[in-house]
């Protein structure tokens, strides 16, 4: 079952490398899903875009309890730099199963935004995965 999972999350990041992530939501989603579902406890981690919004790197960047993880926006700058990214997708997962965002994800998805826009680079979505749900903060109008 492991191996079958390996081999499907290989599967999607090989197909995002190759198209415009943002353009195919549902791809996102679906990459999301098989990358946060074996988590016991809260991470946010970041989706790397190109200019061209291709897939350089998905970064598990944070990881907390079982309903909080500590994000800070300083070190997201520096990965954000370090891999020369032209944009991000913020993700972060929900162990209770509820995928509904909290007013705390709001505020963090706007303080990690202007830190951002400082460098020129933006902030495409913001994933809670949650374990049969999705939801995006564009698509919500949250962003």
């Amino acid at each position: 079952m492991q191996a079958a999972l390996e081999l499907a999350t290989r599967f999607l990041k090989t197909q995002l490398k190759l198209c415009n992530v943002f353009g195919r939501v549902d791809d996102v989603e679906k990459y999301l899903a098989l990358q946060m579902r074996g988590y016991q406890q809260e991470v946010f981690a970041l989706i790397m875009l190109s200019s061209q919004h291709h897939l350089i790197a998905f970064r598990p960047m944070f990881f907390g309890t079982i309903n909080a993880a500590a994000v800070y926006p300083r070190e997201i700058v520096r990965q954000v730099i370090n891999d020369n990214a032209a944009a991000v997708i913020l993700v972060h997962n929900h162990p209770s199963g509820v995928a509904e965002p909290s007013q705390a994800d709001i505020r963090i998805t706007e303080r990690i935004t202007e830190a951002l826009q400082l460098i020129d680079v933006e902030v495409l979505d913001h994933f809670v995965v949650a374990h049969t749900n999705t939801v995006s903060f564009a698509q919500r109008g949250l962003i």
